[in-house]
């Protein structure tokens, strides 16, 4: 069982960014798990944003965040983040964060989702 937390959402201005957080409860299992960023526009269905690979070096994106976004991972805190860049009003929505045994993009292969973290940005 993985248990993830998002935090690190909030409002910014268009350009701007901001980096999410996402903290694994189980060190030991977290290694094993690659992370994916998925996100939730209201009225949208969930769409894939990015995804690290359990070693952390390899990492895919949806083509309308690749150059501005980006997915680290730091194993030593069980963490894996979010950058966002040149942040835009369509970039608003819901971010979760999610653990699968396969670096995927596809929604239906991640085991473990957090409660998501609302990013807002305005033009």
């Amino acid at each position: 069982q993985v248990q993830l937390v998002e935090s690190g959402g909030g409002s910014v201005q268009a350009g701007g960014s901001l980096r999410l957080s996402c903290a694994a409860s189980s060190g030991r299992t977290f290694s094993w798990y690659a992370i994916g960023w998925f996100r939730q526009a209201p009225g949208s269905e969930r769409e894939f944003v990015g995804t690290s690979a359990l070693n952390g070096l390899s990492t895919s994106y949806a083509d309308s965040v690749k150059g501005r976004f980006s997915v680290s991972r730091d194993s030593a805190k069980n963490t894996v983040y979010l950058q966002m860049n040149s942040l835009k009003p369509e970039d608003t929505a819901v971010y979760y964060c999610a653990a699968s045994r396969f670096f995927t993009r596809n929604s239906g292969q991640y085991d473990y989702w957090g409660q998501g973290t609302q990013v807002t940005v305005s033009s």
